[in-house]
């Protein structure tokens, strides 16, 4: 087959459709505020530069923040968020972070406006 000039190739997108993950196995799809979940999901539990799979801009570095100080945590947590979810041109905003801590441990809620709709997202990260 030869390739001609007026042959283009294109890649294949799935914006607003993905594979349903399960626990334990991929059943059917899921579409739109459910698939953005699930990516937002797939991105906060995926730590940044720790699997040659993925881009560097993939994930949060959430090892930077072992050891730090509420405050900066606090402050860092939400850039990080911020900067690896708006990526993805589905979401439009990402705002009302709260946070707890206990222990080692902080977690965090804030809420995602995408243009399928409003997603409350909570995530827990060691410190």
């Amino acid at each position: 087959m030869e390739l001609t000039t007026g042959m283009v190739l294109r890649e294949q997108t799935f914006e607003g459709k993905t594979y349903k993950v399960l626990p334990c196995k991929i059943e059917g799809y899921v579409d739109d505020l459910e698939a953005l979940k699930q990516a937002i999901y797939k991105v906060l539990d995926t730590e940044q530069y720790e699997y040659p799979v993925y881009s560097f801009s993939y994930g949060i570095a959430w090892k930077e923040l072992i050891g730090e100080e509420q405050p900066y945590v606090r402050a860092e947590m939400k850039r990080m968020i911020q900067e690896a979810l708006l990526r993805d041109d589905r979401i439009r905003e990402v705002d009302g972070f709260s946070f707890s801590f206990t222990g080692d441990t902080c977690q965090c809620s804030f809420n995602v406006f995408s243009i399928y709709g409003d997603i409350e997202i909570e995530t827990e990260v060691p410190v």
